[in-house]
């Protein structure tokens, strides 16, 4: 083989290899687009159904905490009999059971919501706790009676908690 036949076949395959190397280009281009689309929509919809989980587990919580205000949980619980102890015991198990009940809720809540609703549930606890202590209650009626008169003079601590779940509801569609 002479040059001229040599440098013939080098001019008429450096079309070909021009156009493949394009076209090779090109492909991996239109590939790395179409994937990064995907996992953009992936991302999109994950998104979207962890906004609807956030917002559900949020109405659980708001749902829980208007349950365990102590207004309508003494309305929902009645006293089985005069014994104010047991009653007491009631009633705290009534908000521990709810609280049970929701504890799958947190991973869909921000830390500071879930340490919200866990605080206003212990002050709801310590409050009954503490009426239940004084003397001059005798039984579960009148121990009724003083827990609905603490609310009279002081907001439950239910309404902290649903103050926070609110700022975090109003936080959630501002970001």
């Amino acid at each position: 083989m002479d040059s001229t036949s040599i440098l013939n076949f080098a001019m008429s395959i450096l079309p070909t290899i021009v156009v493949g190397y394009v076209a090779y280009y090109f492909f991996t281009n239109y590939v790395r687009n179409e994937q990064d689309r995907r996992i953009y929509n992936l991302k999109k919809q994950t998104h979207k159904d962890m906004l609807s989980y956030r917002i559900q587990a949020l109405e659980r919580m708001t749902l829980y905490l208007e349950r365990i205000d102590p207004g309508r949980l003494l309305v929902r619980v009645k006293p089985s009999g005069e014994d104010k102890h047991l009653y007491e015991t009631v009633l705290i198990q009534a908000i521990e059971q709810e609280f049970e009940h929701n504890l799958t809720q947190q991973i869909y809540l921000s830390e500071e919501c879930w340490d919200a609703i866990r605080a206003t549930k212990n002050a709801t606890i310590t409050l009954i706790r503490k009426i239940n202590m004084n003397e001059q209650i005798t039984s579960a009626d009148k121990f009724r009676e003083a827990v609905l008169t603490e609310l009279l003079d002081k907001p439950a601590p239910s309404i902290t908690g649903l103050e926070y779940i609110k700022k975090e509801t109003r936080d959630m569609w501002q970001a």
